[in-house]
């Protein structure tokens, strides 16, 4: 991707970041990178257009993260499914900003006001979505048939394990002084606690299945 069009995604990640889809200005994310808005339309036909090159950017780069991964012999289940997650955990901070789009993508896909064009490329990006959760799904199933992870759901688990570490785009905020190194020792107690829940040698949730809260009757789902 030529210099100019990544400055160009840079900035618009951050653009949407801040003042979200609908208040995002192509004059506010040309002003960011000295250009003008002709230069922006030169690249992306519209707004839309621009915010679904970000997310997709965003889910290249998950993807690129984690191919190398899945793809090591050498590594079984829980080590991949270690890796896969700290790796996750290291793109989240590395790149927030469009990770934060994403986020913002997944809300504009529930969304009954986008136009037909729009539905269109989040089908797009949203299969992109499905494909990376796929990866830890595969991983988890691995892990189960071999008997490394406990018996669990494996769809459910993906879920859940990438849940927790999409929070990130919640709670993080980059300080002056950040470093890779702690960064790193973020995303290293993350990526061990995502894959102790789903370890044989994680205790049973004790009085999962008789206990209700107190008060609740069955099925009342309250």
């Amino acid at each position: 991707m030529p210099a100019t069009q990544l400055a160009l995604l840079d900035a618009a990640a951050r653009a949407f970041t801040n003042f979200g889809f609908a208040a995002a200005s192509i004059d506010a994310i040309a002003a960011q990178i000295g250009a003008t808005k002709g230069s922006v339309y030169y690249h992306y036909r519209s707004k839309a257009d621009l915010f679904f090159a970000v997310h997709k950017r965003a889910m290249v780069l998950n993807l690129r993260a984690q191919l190398p991964v899945v793809q090591d012999t050498s590594l079984d289940a829980i080590q991949k499914l270690q890796s896969m997650s700290y790796r996750h955990a290291m793109v989240m901070m590395e790149y927030l900003h469009y990770q934060r789009v994403t986020v913002q993508g997944v809300e504009l896909h529930q969304s009954t006001t986008t136009s037909a064009s729009e539905r269109e490329a989040l089908k797009e990006v949203v299969a992109m979505r499905d494909a990376y959760e796929h990866l830890f799904e595969s991983v988890l199933r691995e892990g189960i048939a071999s008997g490394g992870l406990a018996a669990v759901d494996p769809s459910l688990a993906s879920k859940g394990i990438l849940g927790s570490l999409n929070w990130i785009t919640v709670w993080y905020r980059p300080r002056k002084g950040d470093t890779f190194s702690s960064r790193h020792r973020i995303a290293e107690q993350l990526a061990k606690q995502v894959t102790h829940g789903v370890s044989r040698e994680a205790p049973p949730l004790a009085g999962a299945v008789t206990a209700r809260p107190q008060g609740q009757q069955a099925g009342s789902g309250h």
